[in-house]
């Protein structure tokens, strides 16, 4: 195939020599706050596209044009997910404390795979915990990595 019939785009990544950023295959459930952050980083990768498009940095336009594809992608397949103010059962969106057999607890939100953030105290929905708390109530136990933990408490944050 000539060169002349290749998409810019393709062009832009063999350049800097990256790929595109891979999307899950799973539901791209987001919370109020994780469809802000989506629109956010679209605000600035197009203020950094049209930075490095005064500059012509070829390598800076092909980073930020593949991340600017992503979070598109990401901003068309979003769902916003709120739960249900005062359900007692686990979902998308909510806060789990949980006691582990030692009596340690820990707080887990459950907010979409772009927002998560263990380290701030966020999981991803489709993580092997989220999973395993879906549905459940205060009192139930959940099993994950073989280590039990009971739902202590439920919060809509």
């Amino acid at each position: 195939m000539s060169r002349a019939f290749t998409r810019e785009e393709d062009s832009e990544n063999a350049i800097a020599g990256i790929g595109e950023r891979p999307i899950s295959p799973h539901r791209n459930l987001v919370t109020e706050r994780g469809l802000a952050q989506i629109e956010d980083n679209l605000t600035d990768l197009r203020d950094i596209l049209a930075k490095a498009e005064r500059k012509a940095d070829r390598e800076r336009i092909a980073v930020v044009s593949r991340d600017l594809r992503y979070w598109t992608a990401r901003r068309e397949s979003a769902e916003l997910s709120v739960p249900e103010p005062g359900s007692d059962q686990v979902r998308f969106g909510m806060g789990v404390t949980l006691e582990g057999d030692d009596g340690k607890k820990v707080h887990w939100k459950i907010v979409g795979e772009d927002e998560a953030d263990p380290s701030k105290g966020s999981i991803s929905h489709v993580s092997p915990m989220a999973v395993a708390l879906f549905g459940k109530k205060v009192g139930d136990v959940a099993s994950v990595n073989g280590k039990e933990w009971e739902i202590v408490k439920l919060s809509e944050s």
